[in-house]
């Protein structure tokens, strides 16, 4: 799985501090902190029909991961909510889009890691771009990745920054193996999350996922585990070991980059028999919530 360029992108207006550039214009400075050490958090947002899905818990999660990371100054959502505006606008942008919302801790006075040296702000960039779900409908591949999820006690996953060197890695090694992306365990060997993607399979009927002990809360999966409440699906989070996902019923990944996608192999094992009954039940609702609910914002 490989994203192909979109020729609706080639002349992108990006917004960085609220300075509305082309894409081949817009710049961040060397001394940025996103440039300095990867200091910075961020969020995936999706577009349909003019509404951004679950905007309120992204910002939310943007709001707690840079407070965790002491940012002096964090914008109000209104004043996110706007320059996403202007963004799509600057754009004519309505649907399918993808939108990277990045805030990092600023500029800094000379470069070193040391957060006192940032005294004029924190940056923020939006980058709306034209991408529909980037997975294949039809099913992905995934390898076991040699990489762990840290634990909470040597970085918290709860922090959504731009440290994705571990997930970077991983994909990697998905991309010499031939599969499309990675499955990473914990510390204890249990599965956590691929590098991109939550993780769900079905065993007996039952809705397995793992907890988010190695990993950050995706906002996806929440929405996936409130819909299989509701339409009477037994789920269990836990702990789970990779041989409960070799004998998996069925699986699928979520994301907010590709919603809902199936896993039809793992580590060489055929997982059941393509997108199973559940995936396809979740698939749809997830479908039927995202066109009809959302912050407007065109």
């Amino acid at each position: 799985m490989l994203q192909e360029f979109d020729e609706r992108n080639r002349d992108l207006v990006i917004n960085v501090n609220g300075r509305l550039s082309h894409r081949d214009e817009a710049g961040i400075s060397p001394f940025d902190s996103v440039v300095q050490g990867g200091d910075a958090v961020w969020e995936g947002l999706r577009l349909y029909r003019g509404r951004i899905f679950a905007l309120d818990e992204h910002l939310a999660r943007l709001r707690r991961s840079a407070q965790a990371l002491a940012f002096e100054q964090i914008p109000t959502d209104d004043e996110l909510v706007e320059q996403i505006r202007r963004t799509l606008a600057a754009n004519d942008m309505t649907d399918g889009v993808h939108i990277r919302l990045t805030l990092t801790r600023g500029v800094k006075v000379t470069s070193g890691m040391d957060p006192r040296l940032n005294r004029s702000g924190p940056t923020l960039i939006v980058l709306a771009e034209h991408k529909p779900p980037v997975y294949d409908a039809g099913g992905i591949t995934l390898i076991t990745s040699s990489m762990r999820r840290p634990t909470p006690d040597v970085l918290d996953p709860k922090i959504h920054s731009n440290n994705l060197l571990n997930s970077i890695l991983a994909k990697i090694e998905a991309n010499v193996a031939g599969a499309d992306d990675a499955v990473l365990l914990d510390s204890r060997g249990f599965i956590a999350e691929t590098n991109a993607t939550h993780l769900f399979f079905v065993l007996d009927g039952v809705l397995c996922t793992p907890t988010t002990d190695a990993c950050p809360e995706g906002i996806t999966r929440a929405t996936v585990l409130r819909l299989a409440a509701d339409a009477g699906i037994p789920t269990e989070v836990g702990d789970f070991p990779l041989t409960r996902l070799y004998s998996a019923e069925e699986a699928f990944v979520t994301g907010t980059m590709g919603e809902l996608t199936p896993v039809l192999v793992v580590d060489g094992r055929r997982i059941g028999t393509g997108a199973g009954p559940l995936t396809k039940q979740l698939a749809a609702a997830y479908a039927q919530l995202t066109a009809t609910s959302g912050t407007q914002v065109t």
